[in-house]
């Protein structure tokens, strides 16, 4: 029998065993080490008393106390009996001495630990949740330091004094000096501002720190400005004003806020002129537009909330503010600023490029009023800008500069100016050329004509080192002699002031520097002509003809010839004519037309009528497609007045021939009312048939009411059935083109998206068909509406015409004609006319030929 009591070491009864655990104590007696019985046990006395399942835990760890499962288990348990009861009472201490005896077997496992510490925690033993805090750091390997910190840092910061907290950070950071910024942090909030800002002053100077937010170096700098510039009295370890210079020198592209942290930090701690030196400083530094804003912004600030603290104490006091003479200051002071303003911003821009023209320019305007600033900016000007870095043209601040001079009668000073700008290195020839041509026209100004003469001679004159325009390799002293803009401002001189034998030297210089344009040569020739040299003229016409070619000589071809034809008429025939072929000898037809009109002109004036006949026909071919048509109108209308109308049958033939479809119809109707005026009916109603072949009846109705009409005057119902035979077989050859066409197209487009294919094969002729007849009535109703209509879209439309039509076109033509029977041919068809597209057909100009 087994024994139902358990007799403890003084004798007295411990624990009383029941019916059902017998099977669990055999178990252990004969497994005493095996965790599984024991938890198996554990398990099944769960729900029993609290005491019971203690003795059996204890009973199990006094075998196995190495074993951490039943260890774990058996400290939640306890931790689990004690939640919510009074933290005075004895059960906690038991609990935390299990802890305690836990800890001697256990002290390597961190789970332990962390429990034990919570469980410290939750009872507000802060001194020995510390040492267990500590003593957990000491036991644990390092690898296992980074479990504990967490709780360990959590705890320290919620203790009412942050001196705790303080020291375990410092201890923490010298395993993890990565998580620096929480310690900053932590110290901003517990007001510790001095060393928050020795701590964020280490992390800024090292190179190697890496934000855990995702910070920038320059984002801690700026929080590093701000902690110290708004808390000067207290954070006393730091050089402020080293500091934040320092982040001047090391960001430069964003010392605004840098500089108005500077100043705050004077103004908070009470220097006030230290921090409006700050602000000149600053707003006499920055380079950007942007920093410059933000510190003249805070300066504008400062000054009126010091004019506003003025304002406060004096009424304080009882003072009267007009007799202030501090308030006045300020307020001076105030308004100096902001009419500094500009001048400051242009001084700004001049910084972030010192050769930027435009912007001295603008800040002499800014010193209007001022002279001396005036002379004081525009030395400073021309001695900073270099031309070769210039933005803008360099050489107009020499020219302002002499201006300035010149506008307060001081020629001599503009004249010094003027000689030094010439000597200056520019980057361009016109730069200089520049200065030469204002220098001359300064003394034009005020009459010294000699003198501007003088000026431009002397700057076109040929340098001992011949250079060329565009050798960059060269100064522009040694190329403005080949500047066209210098060599123009001297020909103008001297047509005015000089003689003709010098300004004839000028202009016979520029030609044979090989730097004159069109323009020059016609004011070289026409000053010749001026002066009654008009061979001379000529000769300059010419010799600028050969420097040029197409299309930069057209000008002077047409000039020259105008000129030509002006001056000698008929006298010089053969040599008129041997110009106008030089000039047409590799014309382009854009320049054709108007030199082939000045030769037939010529012809018909002075030479002979087949040669007028013969420059037309040329030019008829020479020109411009699209001037073509133009052109043999002209012919046509020369010819008939010279020849007569009748001479004009074989160039309507010919434009017929050569001209597009749409310019040859025009033709055809104008051909065709011709030779009915002359009475030549079957003339004209062979022109009309001819035309018919490019005649669509539904793009080009004019042609066939034109046709119809001439039917009704001069035809009968013969002739009108004829007509009407010929439009049905042109539409039906352009109906059978469309038709094909649309076809192709409507059978794409249904393929594509599987419309008709779905139909049945017996319908899908039958909806093709009737989706073509529907799409070409539409066509066909706006091609009613807006004629004439292009030949990409002709559309297919069925034209019978009726019996009844024919007669009654027969009788406007003819009343006395007799009227066909409507059953008379009724099942005759209309032959179809074979047509050809361009070559007039024989049998239908024969006779006109013989003719």
């Amino acid at each position: 029998a087994i024994c139902r009591k358990m007799i403890s070491s003084s004798g007295k009864p411990d624990v009383k065993f029941e019916d059902d655990d017998l099977p669990y104590e055999e178990e252990i007696i004969r497994n005493p080490y095996s965790v599984k019985c024991w938890m198996r046990y554990i398990e099944f006395k769960q729900n029993g008393p609290k005491s019971t399942l203690n003795m059996i835990y204890e009973r199990a760890l006094k075998e196995l106390p190495g074993s951490y499962k039943l260890w774990y288990n058996y400290l939640r348990e306890r931790r689990k009996q004690v939640k919510g009861k009074c933290i005075t009472e004895p059960v906690y201490e038991e609990v935390n001495n299990c802890h305690e005896r836990s800890l001697v077997f256990m002290h390597k496992m961190p789970r332990i630990w962390l429990d034990y510490c919570q469980f410290l925690v939750s009872q507000s033993k802060i001194t020995r949740s510390r040492r267990v805090f500590d003593r957990a750091l000491r036991a644990l390997p390092v690898t296992q330091h980074p479990r504990v910190w967490p709780l360990y840092l959590r705890f320290a910061r919620n203790l009412p004094l942050p001196e705790t907290a303080i020291r375990v950070y410092r201890r923490y950071l010298k395993l993890c000096p990565e998580n620096a910024e929480e310690y900053i942090d932590y110290l901003r909030s517990v007001g510790r501002l001095d060393e928050a800002a020795v701590r964020l002053a280490a992390v800024v100077n090292d190179e190697n720190f890496v934000s855990k937010d995702g910070k920038s170096n320059y984002q801690l700098w700026h929080e590093l400005c701000d902690l110290i510039s708004q808390n000067p009295d207290k954070v006393t370890s730091l050089n402020v004003g080293a500091i934040i210079r320092g982040g001047l020198t090391r960001f430069t592209d964003q010392l605004g806020k840098l500089w108005c942290s500077l100043a705050d930090y004077y103004i908070r701690s009470g220097h006030f002129e230290k921090a409006r030196d700050v602000y000149e400083e600053a707003i006499l530094t920055v380079v950007t537009v942007r920093d410059f804003t933000q510190v003249f912004d805070g300066y504008a600030q400062f000054e009126e909330n010091m004019i506003a603290a003025k304002m406060e104490t004096t009424a304080e006091m009882g003072q009267d503010e007009d007799d202030d003479v501090d308030l006045e200051l300020r307020l001076a002071r105030f308004e100096q600023l902001i009419a500094r303003r500009p001048l400051l911003l242009n001084s700004v821009l001049l910084r972030q490029n010192p050769h930027n023209v435009h912007e001295w320019l603008k800040r002499v305007k800014l010193c209007e009023g001022n002279p001396r600033q005036i002379i004081n900016t525009y030395t400073e000007a021309v001695q900073t800008v270099d031309p070769s870095k210039a933005t803008g043209k360099p050489h107009s601040l020499w020219v302002f500069f002499a201006k300035f001079y010149e506008e307060n009668e001081q020629l001599e000073d503009a004249r010094t100016i003027f000689e030094k700008a010439t000597k200056v290195s520019y980057k361009q020839v016109d730069d200089l050329a520049a200065v030469w041509c204002e220098y001359g026209e300064m003394e034009l100004r005020h009459e010294n004509y000699e003198q501007a003469l003088r000026i431009l001679r002397k700057a076109t004159a040929i340098p001992s080192k011949k250079a060329e325009y565009f050798d960059a390799s060269e100064p522009v002293q040694n190329r403005v002699y080949k500047s066209l803009k210098v060599w123009s401002m001297l020909a103008d001189l001297e047509e005015s002031l000089g003689s003709f034998q010098s300004t004839k030297a000028v202009y016979d210089r520029i030609i044979d520097l090989r730097i004159a344009t069109p323009q020059i040569i016609i004011n070289y020739a026409m000053f010749l002509e001026e002066h009654k040299y008009f061979e001379e003229s000529f000769k300059a016409y010419e010799r600028g003809i050969a420097l040029f070619r197409w299309p930069n000589v057209y000008d002077i071809w047409n000039t020259y010839l105008t000129k030509f034809i002006d001056r000698y008429g008929g006298k010089k025939l053969e040599r008129a004519r041997d110009l106008f072929e030089q000039a047409l000898d590799g014309c382009p037809a854009k320049f054709a037309k108007t030199i082939y009109l000045l030769y037939a002109k010529l012809e018909e004036e002075y030479g002979l009528a087949r040669h007028a006949m013969a420059v037309y026909e040329r030019a008829t071919q020479a020109v411009e497609t699209e001037e073509r048509h133009h052109m043999f109108n002209i012919y046509i209308k020369r010819a008939a007045e010279i020849y007569g109308v009748t001479y004009t049958r074989a160039i309507y033939q010919k434009a017929i021939e050569v001209l597009p479809d749409e310019h040859a119809r025009d033709m055809c109707v104008r051909f065709a009312d011709m030779e009915s005026k002359l009475g030549e009916i079957d003339r004209a109603r062979a022109i009309y048939s001819y035309c018919s072949q490019i005649c669509d009846p539904r793009v080009t109705a004019n042609f066939w009411q034109s046709w119809k009409e001439f039917e009704i005057r001069h035809g009968n119902e013969d002739t009108i059935k004829e007509m009407l035979r010929i439009k049905r077989s042109v539409q039906a050859t352009y109906n059978t083109q469309v038709n094909f066409m649309s076809s192709q197209m409507l059978k794409a487009t249904t393929s594509s998206t599987g419309t008709v294919s779905d139909l049945a094969p017996d319908q899908m002729g039958i909806d093709d068909m009737k989706m073509l007849e529907q799409k070409a009535q539409q066509l066909a109703a706006a091609a009613e509406l807006d004629k004439p209509k292009p030949k990409e879209k002709i559309l297919f439309v069925r034209s019978d015409t009726s019996r009844s039509e024919l007669g009654e076109l027969a009788q406007q033509a003819n009343p006395d004609e007799i009227n066909i029977d409507e059953d008379e041919d009724d099942d005759q068809e209309p032959e179809e006319v074979q047509l050809e597209q361009k070559s007039v057909p024989t049998a239908v100009f024969g006779g006109l030929k013989e003719d």
